[in-house]
């Protein structure tokens, strides 16, 4: 989903320096390196970001080791009062971080706005934080004897965020690792980070205490040193595949609790029975929303013959109706996040004809209503793709929806199955059987069943199978609790009042 390189400048230029976020405060910290962040809808630079040294990243966990002297002791009450102060403060701004994102990941407002939402959702589960961190009692165990479980905080935490969610990813993940009374170092994608700084600092007006959480921008430096770092508990990862592996291998090496989700091929299996508008449109949606620059688009359509002549002509007209341009120009599509990224994209659909695919619409060189410059690829649609081509084996991480003909129920699945990644899924028909099977048959960790996008809600819990995780916690919900807590259990025994020469100091009435 992302990589940790970056297009790294030697001294900063002339554009504004975003610094990173420590102890309650920006900070430049020691590192002279810097790096570019692009607005990909002019294609221009309009900031430098700081990359981190270890001794920055050493700094920052200094800084949340001693906050957590004093927060894993706050109250469950004070801890719920910041979360739930932090999401009044959200929702009230939520406009301005939303015209952040757009301005540096490229996705159109109302996409900015609903990734908000759905990171909002986990921040209102984690004000749930007095019933999700309960532990459990077991009296009388044997005579006189009760047994009882207590949930307490890691420590310092790390999370690695990608650049496609640049608010909702880390809402995910410090939301709960907060509420729980740890202490975080959020390291944001070097390409779209600062919306991370916005939401430090408007949970330090909620009233989180300094160095509580802390935001360190950086690249492999930074991620290595926090993998690294003796003092950091766990790690929390969303990026590709092979970043995810290395993240899971290294943190693992180092003694650390690891969720690094990875990335995805996601397949939409449509029957015969289906309704094919509605089909259509789920496909158009999770395919080119946010420029298919997400860990759930659907990539992979698998029509049934009998039917795929048909969706792909409803697709393609559905397709003539996209406005691809700039996000604040109230448009349905908006650039991919670099250059080099959109290159690469693009590069599938020449794959694509060579390996015999038919490309029926091609969005390269689509007039769009933006800036020429902008980092511009339009929905593209490719049918017939042959399952041994790269154009069906990458996660391609763009608008690009790929139409893979199947006989029926049985190649869908199988085809689905024998995927090596299992993030999400989808089914679209109207036989209750057959998507009851599905449910039970794929080997995937989210599914939906005439539902296009499968994330699940707040109180359960994000995550794949195969080599869309590694680690064995998903994202928020009670994984999320889990992950960020340990558990203690104690067994004890106190001796009855009654019990020889035994005082307990109660008053005594003559």
């Amino acid at each position: 989903m992302t990589d940790t390189t970056t297009l790294e400048q030697t001294a900063p230029s002339a554009t504004t320096i975003l610094d990173h976020w420590v102890d309650g405060a920006t900070w430049s910290g020691e590192s002279t390196r810097t790096a570019p962040v692009y607005n990909p809808a002019l294609g221009t630079v309009q900031k430098d970001v700081r990359l981190a040294s270890v001794a920055d990243v050493d700094a920052a966990v200094i800084s949340a080791a001693a906050a957590w002297e004093s927060w894993r002791d706050a109250s469950i009450s004070k801890r719920t009062a910041v979360m739930f102060a932090f999401r009044e403060l959200l929702n009230e701004r939520k406009q301005e971080l939303a015209e952040i994102l757009t301005s540096e990941h490229g996705k159109v407002l109302s996409d900015a706005l609903g990734e908000i939402a759905r990171g909002m959702e986990v921040v209102e589960f984690a004000c749930g934080l007095g019933h999700l961190t309960k532990g459990a009692y077991s009296e009388n165990v044997s005579t006189g004897v009760d047994v009882y479980s207590l949930k307490q905080p890691l420590g310092v935490v790390g999370i690695i965020s990608p650049f496609n969610f640049p608010a909702m990813v880390p809402l995910w993940f410090f939301s709960i690792a907060i509420a729980a009374g740890n202490t975080v170092i959020l390291k944001p994608s070097e390409k779209d980070p600062t919306a991370a700084i916005w939401m430090a600092s408007l949970l330090k007006e909620a009233g989180l205490p300094d160095g509580v959480l802390n935001v360190v921008n950086g690249d492999k430096e930074a991620v290595d040193a926090l993998l690294e770092h003796p003092d950091v508990r766990s790690i929390s990862f969303v990026g590709s595949t092979p970043i995810a592996r290395y993240v899971y291998e290294t943190a693992t090496g180092h003694g650390k609790r690891v969720q690094a989700l990875g990335g995805a091929k996601n397949h939409m299996l449509i029957l015969p029975d289906a309704d094919l508008d509605l089909a259509a449109d789920a496909a158009v949606n999770a395919g080119f929303g946010s420029a298919g620059e997400r860990c759930m688009a659907i990539s992979v359509v698998l029509a049934v013959d009998a039917i795929a002549d048909e969706f792909v002509a409803k697709v393609k007209e559905r397709m003539g109706t996209l406005r691809t341009g700039d996000g604040t120009r109230g448009t349905d599509m908006g650039p991919l996040i670099t250059e080099v990224h959109r290159d690469k994209v693009a590069s599938y659909i020449d794959v694509a004809s060579t390996d015999g695919a038919s490309v029926v619409v091609d969005g390269r060189g689509i007039e769009v209503d933006g800036d020429p410059n902008g980092f511009w690829l339009g929905p593209t649609l490719i049918d017939n793709v042959p399952v041994g081509s790269s154009v069906y084996q990458d996660e391609i991480f763009g608008p690009v929806l790929s139409v893979v003909r199947v006989d029926g129920y049985e190649e869908g699945l199988g085809i689905i199955n024998g995927s090596r990644y299992g993030n999400g899924t989808a089914i679209f028909t109207n036989d209750g059987g057959a998507a009851r099977r599905f449910q039970r048959e794929v080997h995937v960790g989210m599914i939906g069943i005439n539902v296009p996008i499968p994330v699940p809600v707040a109180y359960h819990s994000f995550g794949g199978w195969k080599a869309s995780l590694f680690g064995d916690a998903k994202a928020y919900g009670p994984h999320g609790f889990d992950f960020f807590t340990q558990e203690k259990a104690v067994t004890s025994r106190w001796l009855d009042p009654s019990h020889g020469g035994l005082n307990l100091g109660f008053p005594q009435h003559d």
